[in-house]
């Protein structure tokens, strides 16, 4: 496999390695924990492989759903918003969306306007919005 291994790693960790296969690590595994349908071995690397970028996309999924919760004050003056373009905040206001998911999901807002958005959120900027709404 190239280079001698420097601690010891489960035998998913190593087939998470490029150039790594399950047939190269059946050939020196001395454990017999690996199948013989190729299907199932397929399966297995498919997995290995994989892994972190469907854990990923869960991790995304999860942001959005959270993100179609956080709302957007009414009135909010997006000029306030510090570091967003006037193309944004034209568009912001143009939209009038309710929460950060409905915003992200406007043609042209880019993810840096969206955590402008979720400072200017965290950090309370809205709150005089929201009194004045």
């Amino acid at each position: 496999l190239g280079k001698p291994i420097e601690r010891e790693y489960s035998l998913m960790d190593l087939l998470k390695r490029p150039g790594v296969d399950y047939a190269s690590l059946a050939e020196l595994s001395e454990r017999g924990a690996f199948v013989g349908d190729g299907a199932v071995a397929s399966q297995v690397e498919i997995q290995a492989k994989y892994q972190g970028y469907v854990e990923r996309q869960h991790e995304e999924i999860a942001r959005q759903e959270r993100y179609e919760t956080m709302a957007l004050p009414r009135g909010l003056d997006y000029q306030n918003v510090r570091g967003l373009s006037i193309e944004v905040q034209q568009k912001l206001n143009q939209h009038k969306p309710e929460t950060i998911g409905q915003a992200s999901r406007i043609s042209g807002m880019t993810p840096a306007a969206i955590s402008l958005l979720l400072v200017h959120l965290k950090r309370g900027l809205g709150a005089s919005e929201r009194s004045a709404a």
